[in-house]
């Protein structure tokens, strides 16, 4: 089978002929038809994560595909994969015949793309904790958004409004400095932009804090931010796993029925390496998507 192989940290992922998986006790293998490249792929190809595969390894934490020999999934099922170690801990998803651990998959219903079916969870569930578990939100709050033409942020607006919440997405160029008027900050960019945002927090007010693609330092007034009395809310979504899965068959409801909407962009499998540079770009919409038949 074709497999994207990394042979060391920030090399160029190569498109190779490796051996087909085996099946083997408390794995599944799929079809590959669908795998995203995140910003987790790229942080663990760059050797910046805690963990890592040994090198050479196949990238990947996230795939559709369908089920091709499995002791727990039956063949044919329609699959989502996340997880359990894909591309952290051992191969990933970004080949043709992925082998998960049978705990990684979830089922796809058929009114869900594949495309959809491999990029939703990571945004998607994470908009959805930090409105809900971490946030707390409530009908009627104002929402401020940074990132809002993110994958997640856009998706954030989407929930917040379908609560009944009033959604604003924040403009970084705003010379004027923020009155504060929202009741919850949600932050996907940080850096800067979250040290000028952070003031349109109502005292007592609170901010989820998700990604850090501006910048992962934050510069405070601590004096001041003592007065305001806002609680910073950090998102981990691997200590929240367990609230994303169960999360999940409603999400892909609401993909399904047209509900929630999530932009992807398809890349061939040989063009891992342009998917890559695609998703460090500032002001890219939507989430990178490699398929196995362009």
């Amino acid at each position: 089978m074709k497999a994207v192989r990394v042979h060391g940290f920030n090399a160029e992922p190569v498109l190779e002929e490796v051996a087909d998986p085996v099946a083997r006790p408390g794995r599944t293998i799929v079809r590959m038809e669908a795998a995203t490249v995140g910003h987790i792929d790229r942080t663990v190809w760059r050797g910046s994560f805690l963990r890592h595969p040994p090198l050479p390894y196949t990238p990947g934490v996230e795939a559709a595909g369908v089920v091709v020999a499995s002791d727990r999934h039956s063949i044919g099922q329609r699959v989502w994969l996340r997880g359990s170690g894909l591309g952290t801990l051992f191969d990933g998803t970004w080949c043709e015949l992925v082998e998960a651990p049978d705990e990684a998959l979830g089922l796809l219903p058929d009114g869900v793309a594949m495309t959809l079916g491999a990029a939703f969870f990571s945004p998607c569930t994470s908009a959805w904790v930090a409105l809900h578990d971490v946030a707390k939100l409530q009908p009627g709050e104002e929402v401020l958004v940074s990132g809002a033409s993110g994958a997640v942020g856009s998706l954030v607006m989407q929930l917040a409004s379908d609560l009944g919440c009033v959604a604003t997405p924040v403009d970084p160029n705003a010379e004027a400095p923020p009155v504060a008027s929202a009741d919850l900050l949600i932050d996907t960019v940080g850096g800067d932009i979250l040290s000028k945002v952070l003031p349109a927090v109502r005292p007592g007010g609170r901010a989820v804090l998700i990604g850090y693609t501006a910048g992962p330092t934050l510069q405070l007034d601590i004096a001041h931010f003592l007065q305001r009395d806002v609680a910073l809310l950090p998102l981990n979504m691997f200590r929240r796993e367990s609230a994303g899965r169960a999360a999940a068959p409603e999400l892909l409801a609401r993909l399904a029925d047209g509900r929630l909407h999530l932009d992807v962009r398809p890349f061939a499998l040989a063009d891992a390496a342009r998917a890559l540079d695609w998703i460090a770009q500032r002001g890219h919409r939507g989430r990178a998507v490699l398929v196995a038949r362009p």
